[in-house]
């Protein structure tokens, strides 16, 4: 099976970038570092997504693996931005933001599916 150091080192440094952007109230951090990890996080995530792109499976049961692990990503992503609309529509603060992302994510989809249909 093929090794998934490299993946597992960016997605977790993107993640820890993440939760360092959180600082709701910018107790620990100054404008100039937030807009430096801004610009790493971009740059990570642009990183971990051409890895993903061109990664290749070495057999079935790699390609079954990532399939379910893609999956998995699309739905626990497409819960949290509908329990988010949910949320901020009781609030009556709706971000379209939010729902932006939404409909990309099911855009896309429907787009990969039609994409993958024609050309296979």
């Amino acid at each position: 099976m093929h090794d998934n150091k490299t993946e597992i080192l960016l997605a977790s440094t993107v993640l820890a970038l993440l939760f360092l952007l959180t600082d709701p109230f910018m107790l620990f951090m100054p404008n100039s570092l937030h807009m430096i990890l801004l610009v790493i996080l971009v740059l990570l995530f642009g990183l971990f997504s051409i890895y993903i792109w061109k990664e290749k499976a070495q057999d079935e049961r790699e390609e079954l693996h990532r399939n379910i692990a893609g999956r998995f990503a699309y739905l626990v992503g497409a819960a949290i931005l509908l329990v988010a609309i949910v949320v901020q529509s009781f609030q009556h603060r709706l971000d379209p933001w939010l729902i932006g992302a939404l409909s990309g994510m099911i855009s896309a989809k429907i787009i990969g599916i039609l994409y993958s249909k024609h050309m296979h």
